[in-house]
């Protein structure tokens, strides 16, 4: 009996390390992707997040703290090189890319050049000098009617435009991606991954539909934002961005580009300007001075001025929402 007592113990002490299986430790770049990976995790687990609040998630530097995170992480859910190269770097540097989950990469992702389809889309005009950068770049050799991300595997490519979580499709599609690798590394609670993705696409679904009503009325009124990062938005609720101050994610507005713009806005019926969180809001009130223009409230495309967490998503796609169309409702 003497003997079988210190087994018993023993035992009871190593049964709950083999009934309950790890969860993995997730790293995320920005605030919107720890929500959805936060969806798929349930009650599960909290994925960390690397964008500080309040910062732009193009330029960020880790901290050493974040850096040995990602040395510790079994999972790293992100954008892509595109959003944040200095991630990229960071994943290079501790040979982690075997490890990493790149969204923007998933099969059956929506994705769309900065140049657009739309022809009412002209966020991705370029000053004089950056033509000339560029002059060797043949657009000719990409179908921008092909939205297939397998059209273009080059991540890097200066014309993509990774904002892609403003498609909600795509939103979608990427927390049942999200469940798949967490499966993957955690089996035991596969069927807990799935439900939770399941229940996060029916969410998505239902603030789509209520965003697409809510956006009707504003559809064919053009307006400026200060960064060309909603291209997906525009696409997917057929609104009218008519340009933006900064051409793309790795331009900064320009004098040349910035006369463009003023003399489009004398010419054409824009009704408002948004600045944008992280940037000076001054640039957007000097373009739209003396003019009928309306300047909105700022706009923040990653979301690292709300609450982090699971409702992250759905507050910033909400949030957008009713700031752009507060804004060209008071002009009509």
């Amino acid at each position: 009996m003497r003997s079988i007592l210190p087994l018993a113990a023993t035992l009871l002490t190593i049964a709950p390390g083999l009934a309950q299986a790890k969860v993995p430790d997730v790293v995320t770049d920005i605030p919107v992707v720890q929500s959805l990976v936060a969806q798929v995790m349930g009650d599960l687990g909290k994925p960390s997040v690397l964008l500080g609040q309040n910062s732009d998630p193009h330029h960020y530097q880790l901290r050493p703290s974040q850096a040995g995170a990602l040395q510790d992480s079994d999972l790293v859910v992100w954008i892509g090189p595109r959003l944040t190269p200095w991630l990229e770097r960071a994943l290079d540097g501790i040979g982690a890319q075997d490890r990493s989950l790149s969204l923007l990469a998933q099969p059956g992702t929506h994705t769309r050049k900065f140049s657009g389809d739309d022809p009412h889309d002209h966020s991705a005009d370029l000053d004089e000098d950056e033509d000339d950068d560029h002059a060797d770049h043949d657009h000719a050799d990409h179908d921008h009617a092909d939205h297939d991300h397998a059209a273009h595997d080059d991540q890097t490519d200066p014309y993509e435009d990774p904002h892609a979580w403003f498609d909600p499709a795509n939103a979608s599609l990427w927390v049942g991606d999200i469940a798949q690798q967490l499966s993957k590394l955690d089996p035991e609670h596969a069927k807990i991954y799935a439900e939770n993705a399941k229940a996060a696409q029916a969410r998505i679904a239902a603030m789509d539909t209520r965003l697409k009503a809510e956006y009707a009325p504003v559809k064919d009124t053009p307006f400026l934002v200060y960064h060309a990062a909603y291209g997906y938005l525009a696409d997917h609720y057929g609104l009218h961005v008519a340009g933006a101050l900064s051409p793309s994610d790795a331009t900064a507005p320009g004098a040349a580009h910035m006369v463009s713009l003023r003399k489009e806005i004398d010419t054409d019926t824009i009704a408002c300007a948004f600045p944008e969180a992280q940037h000076d809001p001054k640039m957007v009130s000097i373009l739209v001075d003396g003019t009928p223009v309306k300047l909105g409230g700022a706009l923040d495309p990653a979301g690292s001025t709300l609450p982090y967490g699971a409702d992250l998503y759905e507050a910033l796609m909400q949030k957008t929402a009713d700031t752009i169309t507060t804004c060209l409702e008071s002009q009509h």
